[in-house]
């Protein structure tokens, strides 16, 4: 006799699930330039990079020098490659890695010049695209200033990061997250994407629930996919640098057992 009832709320938890999803109010404005700035916090000193753990899929580092993990549509990877990192090639596209990836731990590095020209959302400007829709922010945004959530460590159009750990241009910063993707079922959504994010050993995003796929100047929302996608990289026509990317993959999210 119970059986039924856990199918019933089980349906009914999905029909609650997309109504919130629906009809959520915001107090802000996508890229709200009146939202309040995050609290700046030092970082401390740039430390040497970390090692990949034993488990890890390195997709640039010494132990693969090359861009051999990526490519640039259906071809290789255009960006360059030059002492140990590899840059944006403004103009050339964003790069996917040529594997799929659903739930993951990522390490990620990445440097401002110091030599750029950065204003709001110009001149210092990529992003890490999950399942390649999902985006965490690259940005200049020491001592830059732009709508809170596009900066360094947001959530890019739906959660500005909690405090403002970005180091200055010229600096490397580090991104250790933990994505946790979608799942949908007939369908429909059944449970939303999750990111946790550290911002140079900073915690800048604890569990946020995506609002959906990332969208500039609108709000976000899900459609169903598959359940992994390739990590991607933006060419926002800045010559961002990165090094030192790991992935490890992590198994589906559980209950108590």
């Amino acid at each position: 006799m119970r059986f039924p009832l856990v199918v019933a709320i089980g349906g009914l938890s999905l029909a609650l699930l997309a109504a919130t999803q629906a009809t959520q109010s915001f107090k802000y404005q996508v890229h709200d330039m009146t939202r309040p700035q995050p609290a700046k916090v030092d970082p401390g000193a740039v430390g040497a990079p970390v090692p990949a753990p034993s488990d890890a899929i390195v997709l640039f580092g010494p132990a693969k020098p090359d861009l051999s993990a990526w490519r640039s549509g259906d071809g290789d990877a255009k960006w360059k490659v030059r002492d140990g990192m590899f840059a944006v090639e403004p103009s050339t596209g964003d790069i996917s890695t040529r594997d799929q990836f659903g739930d993951v731990q990522l390490h990620l590095e990445w440097l401002v010049p110091v030599e750029a020209k950065v204003e709001g959302q110009h001149g210092g400007n990529s992003g890490v695209f999950f399942m390649d829709r999902y985006e965490l922010q690259v940005l200049s945004s020491n001592p830059n200033v732009t709508y809170a959530d596009g900066m360094a460590g947001a959530l890019y159009g739906q959660y500005p990061p909690l405090v403002n750990a970005c180091r200055p241009q010229g600096q490397w910063n580090v991104y250790d997250v933990v994505f946790r993707a979608p799942v949908f079922k007939d369908g429909k959504l059944a449970k939303p994407a999750t990111v946790t994010a550290f911002l140079n050993g900073v915690l800048v995003q604890d569990n946020a629930e995506l609002l959906g796929a990332t969208a500039h100047g609108a709000r976000a929302s899900y459609s169903p996919h598959d359940p992994t996608g390739p990590i991607r990289l933006q060419d926002h026509g800045d010559p961002i640098r990165f090094r030192n990317i790991w992935v490890r993959k992590l198994a589906p999210r559980g209950g108590a057992e």
